[in-house]
């Protein structure tokens, strides 16, 4: 069988559109690979195989009849298990759901499906998105194509691996503190999560629902334009789903980045691994050299940002998990992973009679001022670029006994989420066999420019050639 696992979409599209390649071809040989890999990735929790099949000889049988379709039609794609499918089940990567088969499609699933994408499966995550590493879930943890003994970063853990392995060509995802742009990083795929509200939540299991945002994961810039031009935009269900219209994510993503302002934190450069920095600081004098220019900024609350989400996120987890009574759906409440105990303790404290105004309420304040920090600088800058961790993907069990450093993974994510503003992650490089990714983070509504700031830093590097040897 031939090897479709390095294909980009805008490739594959172009060969299913052209009838060089057939649809049923290239989701065979991604659910092959997929089944083949899981047992030593175990980025999937269920495998759609029957599904899949069909819907892309569906697509096929239209491309032979003359029907013009989405860039997307017939593309494999992976979704995380968190989104509502209709008659697939959904676990959220807890085994409190493990027979939970939901009567109705996420708004996103939804979308997808009406461009005739072909869904491999059901990603793998750490139970109910909480975790920065992917070993949080009640199926087993997610292991690193790059290197099997360490994490793939979480909660979309199997999104990520399940991209960057081949399996799929793309994959959904959702960031509530960096659960997009961390497992992006670590795997050498780029991730996006959108402006808060750019992609509407309905159908998908809530974590923090102030935070909680829907993106998705692909090998390239142009691809992950391509996903958003289909999940963007208004929708009745979600009312926190902005208005505004939605773009072209793909139109004008070869422009030039000359003139363009490139901000750079100093509170994001400070006492983390020289390596990783100085693979940043390299990224971002080759923007440099296509003309950006570069000024250093300060965004003076990031120091608040991590304690800040972890009472934020918490008090809106213990509000969420309270619907899991195990009297509607899913089994009873002893089936929550410690993790889940953990939140859930701590977010029903912070908003207990008496603590409320000391630690739910500050921190809504102190949000806002990091809010604060962000538009100001947004009037001087076009966008910002900093890290997405502090660290290279680590062992598997390393911080699991240890929350706090576990939380800690999140120090460069949160603040965009806090912020509610977009960002984009971005492979940059290699330190051994190992992957590292930069965020480049942009104003409300500017995915359209961070695409065209990744695109042309993409081109210029080419690191999502470098494909796991698996």
């Amino acid at each position: 069988m031939t090897d479709f696992s390095n294909l980009t979409i805008h490739e594959a599209s172009k060969l299913i559109q052209s009838k060089t390649l057939k649809a049923l071809e290239l989701t065979e040989a991604c659910i092959g690979r997929a089944k083949k890999l899981n047992q030593q990735l175990n980025s999937f929790i269920t495998i759609c195989e029957e599904e899949a099949i069909n819907r892309a000889k569906k697509v096929d049988k239209l491309i032979a009849n003359g029907q013009k379709m989405n860039p997307l039609a017939g593309i494999p794609i992976g979704i995380k298990d968190l989104f509502s499918t209709k008659d697939i089940r959904t676990t959220a990567g807890s085994k409190l759901l493990e027979n939970y088969v939901p009567v109705y499609d996420a708004t996103s699933v939804y979308s997808l499906n009406n461009a005739n994408v072909c869904i491999v499966g059901k990603t793998n995550l750490d139970a109910w998105a909480h975790g920065s590493s992917g070993e949080n879930s009640d199926f087993g943890p997610t292991r690193n194509p790059h290197d099997l003994s360490r994490v793939p970063g979480g909660s979309s853990s199997g999104s990520a691996v399940s991209v960057s392995s081949g399996s799929s060509l793309a994959a959904m995802g959702t960031d509530t503190g960096g659960s997009i742009r961390l497992p992006a990083s670590f795997c050498n795929v780029v991730g996006l999560k959108p402006t808060y509200g750019r992609v509407s939540r309905y159908g998908v299991i809530a974590m923090a629902s102030s935070l909680d945002c829907i993106g998705h994961i692909t090998k390239t810039v142009y691809d992950n334009a391509l996903v958003l031009n289909v999940t963007a935009g208004e929708d009745g269900f979600d009312s926190t789903c902005t208005a505004q219209k939605s773009d072209d994510y793909t139109k004008d993503i070869e422009k030039s980045v000359k003139g363009l302002k490139i901000g750079i934190p100093k509170e994001y450069f400070e006492n983390f691994d020289w390596k990783i920095k100085n693979l940043i600081l390299e990224a971002v004098k080759k923007l440099e050299k296509l003309g950006a220019k570069i000024e250093d900024i300060s965004l003076p609350h990031t120091e608040y940002g991590v304690a800040t989400y972890y009472i934020i996120q918490p008090s809106e987890v213990s509000s969420n998990l309270a619907r899991y009574d195990g009297i509607r759906f899913g089994k009873t409440r002893e089936q929550f992973g410690s993790e889940a105990k953990r939140r859930i303790i701590l977010g029903t404290y912070t908003l207990s009679s008496g603590y409320y105004d000391a630690y739910y309420l500050k921190a809504m304040k102190v949000r806002r001022l990091i809010r604060n920090d962000f538009v100001d600088v947004f009037k001087k800058v076009d966008v910002i670029i900093c890290p997405v961790s502090p660290t290279l993907p680590f062992k598997l069990g390393e911080k699991v006994s240890d929350p706090l450093q576990m939380y800690l993974a999140d120090i460069f994510t949160v603040t965009a989420s806090l912020t509610g503003v977009p960002s984009l992650a971005v492979p940059c490089g290699f330190i051994g066999d190992l992957p590292v990714g930069m965020q480049i983070i942009g104003p409300d509504f500017s995915e359209k420019l961070l695409y065209q700031v990744g695109y042309a830093y993409e081109q210029e590097t080419n690191w999502y050639k470098k494909t796991p040897k698996i």
